[in-house]
């Protein structure tokens, strides 16, 4: 018999959330948690309670930076839903090119290598479940005779590698204006 998921206190929430902005101004890689608990006004004790280990409280956090991404795809599907799959990814990029959500990505795109080097430890299956969220969401934008191909497929998969490269690339030098450019090119052979 499974016991039912735990609701998370007030207090949890409260911790997570500044966690979460902490994680966002500093990475994850190197997280220690007396550091953390002292920029959040906690302390390593009251974490561990709360998230039981360190490797919970990771887990918390690459599922509340998952929510965003989630969050940004479902604005997405209700903004505009009958575009093509290349207006629908110009729209994406916009998002991810965004200054604003920079340090989102940077800790998104952590998680999405740890779990690649990682894939049976707390990371887990991060990258792997990123992947499907945003090939779900494209395949919203095609054509539905074209969803189920193995053409579609082909496609949607080629699109999210455009944008991943971009954003990569983008991360790395900060250059919108030429990852843009070369996004545009790429969407514009997109049928």
């Amino acid at each position: 018999m499974t016991e039912p998921a735990r609701v998370p206190s007030a207090r949890q929430t409260e911790l997570l959330e500044a966690a979460y902005a902490y994680a966002l101004a500093h990475g994850l890689a190197d997280l220690s948690l007396r550091p953390l608990a002292t920029a959040i006004g906690s302390s390593p004790r009251v974490l561990l309670y709360l998230f039981g280990t360190k490797d919970g409280l990771l887990r918390a956090l690459l599922a509340r930076a998952r929510a965003d991404e989630l969050a940004m795809l479902d604005a997405l599907r209700g903004d505009k839903p009958d575009v093509g799959l290349a207006e629908a990814a110009d729209r994406v990029w916009h998002w991810l090119s965004d200054p604003a959500h920079r340090d989102l990505l940077k800790l998104w795109m952590e998680g999405y290598a740890r779990s690649l080097m990682d894939p049976v430890g707390v990371w887990g299956d991060f990258a792997e479940q990123t992947v499907t969220d945003w090939l779900a969401v494209l395949a919203e934008y095609q054509p539905r005779a074209m969803r189920r191909s193995t053409a579609g497929a082909a496609q949607r998969s080629a699109v999210l590698a455009i944008l991943r490269g971009a954003l990569l690339d983008l991360l790395a030098t900060g250059d919108v204006e030429r990852t843009t450019a070369a996004v545009h090119q790429q969407l514009a052979t997109v049928g």
